[in-house]
């Protein structure tokens, strides 16, 4: 029997996150590309400036209706010629809304980039916003919302919003829109809020994928240089303000057997010389299955099937800008272990504000991080996923390279620093959503806060 050889390793290169070429349309649209050789799926992102906070008063989730509803149908196309056509094309073709602005996502064969970026174009020029289906997507979407309710983790980060932020702020209301101000959406009001924010010049266009033979110049102009508007208004910022005063509220679920634990504050953004720090320190928290968290609640207390710390970029449109990112531990735990494990929670954090963390913590948390961010950015759509939120978030085009330089110098003692600075004991807002008879005592047994109880 003849054995073909053994296959060989080849010479291991250096990587680093892949730097875009910057440029512009006449229309003043800014466009991203990055061509990655192999990558025959193309991924496009669009950013588009049209931010929650720009919302009119009482329409909260025009935004989300608007970005659902440009894949409904264009000028050329109805609803189900515009679906047919991006099928043709092998393309899916998805919007949403955050607080940041709108982000139109697309990922298609190289060779149909033309057609399916066509396609994109016209709906960003000429979307139809048809009554009939403005209507389908707001009984839809009035649909979710029960759903949503009804998901313990939606409804904790719901209270957990409305806790932390002042009522006036958008932030402290549902992202997609309540029952009350979704039904008064109708065509009339998302195509005025289309009128109002969405338009070139303050658009950004990432393109990645391989670009081989592709004349990218000629296809932008005569797809998206075709759409025009414009310059617009700057539009004031408000600032990010909130109330972390360390207490806990109980969304109260008779009978639940399980507790969704939601415990958060906010804190440093990308912007700020803490950033990466803080997420390796946080990651060292509770950022996969060996950190601290998990070691204690799930291995030795059993407690839980997984508990996670992250920080999330709220908003942050550049420096000394007052931008912020959600800082929260996640989780859920069997109705009778509440009380148990949210004391060895708070033990983690003390012990952790008291000893630091270890060189080892350190060093597997770095090399996770960092190790296997090359197969993290494999696809085309994560590379232009990523060089979109660092547009949406104000950053240079090499801030995720410069990430990962630093987070391999940061040292023990300051990801020490940022992660207890991160999750102080007397300034986290815990939110559960459970059984409030049987877990308010032993919560309030803890003292780890004023513990009050809402309806579910």
């Amino acid at each position: 029997m003849e054995y073909h050889p053994q296959p060989t390793p080849g010479t291991a290169r250096p990587w680093a996150f892949p730097a875009p070429e910057r440029g512009a349309l006449p229309n003043g649209l800014t466009v991203l590309r990055c061509h990655r050789p192999g990558q025959q799926v193309v991924a496009v992102e669009i950013f588009l400036d049209a931010p929650l906070d720009a919302e009119p008063e009482g329409l909260d989730g025009v935004a989300t209706i608007m970005s659902r509803a440009l894949s409904e149908g264009t000028d050329k196309h109805s609803a189900e010629e515009f679906a047919a056509e991006l099928e043709r094309c092998g393309a899916t073709l998805d919007a949403h809304a955050d607080h940041p602005g709108v982000r139109v996502s697309l990922e298609v064969p190289a060779s149909r980039l033309a057609k399916a970026l066509g396609l994109v174009a016209e709906a960003l020029r000429a979307p139809a916003f048809a009554e009939s289906e403005i209507e389908r997507l707001v009984g839809n979407r009035l649909d979710e919302i029960p759903h949503e309710k009804a998901n313990p983790s939606r409804r904790a980060a719901k209270q957990l919003s409305k806790e932390l932020f002042p009522a006036t702020a958008r932030m402290s209301r549902p992202r997609l829109g309540t029952e009350e101000t979704v039904r008064r959406i109708d065509a009339a009001a998302v195509r005025a809020f289309f009128d109002a924010h969405i338009r070139p010049a303050t658009a950004t266009a990432v393109i990645v994928g391989d670009l081989t033979g592709i004349d990218l110049d000629a296809l932008l102009a005569d797809t998206l240089g075709d759409w025009s508007g414009d310059a617009g208004q700057a539009r004031p910022v408000p600032p990010i303000t909130a109330d972390d005063t360390g207490r806990v509220v109980i969304v109260d679920r008779p009978g639940a057997v399980q507790t969704q634990l939601l415990i958060g504050r906010i804190g440093a953004d990308r912007h700020e010389r803490v950033w990466p720090a803080q997420v390796l320190g946080t990651y060292c928290l509770g950022g996969t299955l060996t950190s601290r968290l998990d070691r204690v609640l799930r291995e030795e207390k059993g407690y839980t099937y997984g508990v996670r710390a992250f920080a999330q970029v709220l908003r942050s449109t550049g420096p000394d800008s007052g931008g912020a990112a959600m800082l929260a531990i996640s989780g859920s735990v069997d109705t009778e272990s509440t009380g148990p494990a949210l004391e060895d929670l708070w033990k983690v954090l003390r012990t952790l504000a008291a000893e630091g963390l270890t060189d080892a913590e350190r060093e597997t948390a770095v090399q996770n991080l960092v190790g296997v961010a090359p197969l993290k950015f494999e696809t085309a759509a994560s590379v232009a996923s990523t060089l979109a939120d660092q547009v949406e978030q104000h950053l240079p085009d090499d801030y995720q390279a410069q990430l990962y330089a630093r987070l391999a110098e940061t040292g023990t003692v300051e990801a020490t620093a940022a992660v207890v600075s991160a999750f102080p004991v007397d300034r986290l807002v815990t939110v559960l959503v459970g059984d409030a008879a049987q877990i308010a005592e032993p919560v309030k047994a803890l003292g780890i806060g004023e513990v009050t109880v809402v309806s579910g």
